[in-house]
């Protein structure tokens, strides 16, 4: 095993005796020449270091807005209290607690056993911790793997102190100028918020994939993720997760306070929406056709395939959707018959 020891440098000729310094360094007394031999060491209790460990992906990944918050029924609260100070009514409480109960029955109707639990991430606002807090009264601390407070999936950041006026003003022109791309004067984006919720995702893939989840020398658990969080910031982090264009998100409502949206893994370990909503739920929140059939792609798919039949690429390329059309209306001759007589000659 390699040893490290402190020794001492021999003094410098170059200066007085009174002035030379004795210095400290580093030596390694293993033979550098010698391969260092590596140990399996701190294996056994950080599990992400042993590439051999397949760990199971979390069942869900539950979205959670915040209940009804003080500034959700006075807007005036803004104008006097900063935005993460900002904590929930009565009934925002209730309706936490009550979504707690959904998600609870949820889960014991579709789990098959009863080795499950939940980990939350919830952003550092009161009125999202004010939710955590009665969205997990209905569960026993052994359901609870543990959570995370999570600065970057905060409520957008409207600038300090709200004038209400003013903001009037400034939502009326993020209308005209587009929800996404709209930044609010000493304040965000919906695109600033896109880009540190990507930060996030890079870290919930990464604990996913780790088996972040699974104490070592556990039984394997059922694990729902949580998180809780804001209406944009929600629909952003969904936006990142799938991929889904500016326009697409732009079509997408807000959640009402404390609903939920249930990213649930399909048959062959990627997350859809489809596999826990209907339609008609996903069309209310948003959902185009061509977002519903890739929900339904995601319910079958594998998380390392790629969509080839991405419905997004005929509708993006104006000329692969008029071929798409033709064919509809006429088959392949329509395609044939629309083509230069000098493209048709060289038809095999």
């Amino acid at each position: 095993m390699a040893v490290l020891v402190l020794s001492s440098m021999s003094l410098s000729p170059s200066l007085p005796v009174s002035q030379q310094k004795r210095h400290k360094f580093i030596q390694c007394c293993h033979n550098q020449t010698d391969p260092i031999r590596l140990t399996n060491n701190g294996a056994s209790r950080f599990p992400e270091k042993n590439p051999l460990l397949n760990p199971p992906r979390p069942r869900r990944i539950i979205l959670v807005r915040h209940g009804e918050s003080e500034g959700n029924v006075d807007e005036t609260v803004y104008t006097r209290v900063p935005d993460p100070k900002i904590g929930l009514t009565d009934r925002g409480k209730a309706q936490a607690e009550e979504c707690g109960y959904r998600i609870k029955k949820m889960i014991e109707e579709d789990a098959e056993d009863h080795n499950w639990q939940l980990y939350f991430y919830v952003s550092p606002y009161r009125r999202a911790l004010e939710t955590l807090k009665s969205l997990a009264r209905p569960f026993d601390r052994s359901r609870i793997a543990g959570f995370r407070e999570e600065p970057r999936i905060r409520e957008q950041d409207f600038g300090n102190f709200q004038n209400r006026e003013k903001m009037r003003v400034e939502k009326a022109a993020r209308q005209l100028y587009g929800r996404f791309f709209y930044r609010f004067p000493d304040g965000e984006s919906a695109a600033d918020v896109y880009d540190r919720i990507t930060g996030f995702r890079e870290t919930l893939r990464a604990d996913i994939n780790i088996g972040r989840y699974q104490p070592p020398g556990e039984e394997k658990m059922d694990i729902n993720l949580v998180i809780v969080s804001h209406g944009l910031t929600l629909r952003v982090f969904l936006m990142r997760w799938y991929k889904w264009t500016v326009e697409q998100f732009e079509g997408l409502h807000n959640l009402r306070n404390a609903e939920m949206l249930v990213m649930e893994k399909g048959y062959g370990g990627r997350y859809s929406l489809l596999m826990h909503h209907d339609e008609q739920e996903l069309r209310r929140f948003g959902l185009t056709d061509e977002m519903l059939i890739e929900q339904e792609w995601h319910k079958h798919a594998r998380p390392a395939d790629l969509n080839y039949d991405c419905p997004m690429v005929n509708s993006f390329f104006p000329h692969l959707n008029e071929e798409a059309s033709i064919y509809q209306n006429e088959g392949w001759w329509g395609i044939f018959s629309n083509l230069p007589e000098q493209h048709i000659s060289q038809l095999p």
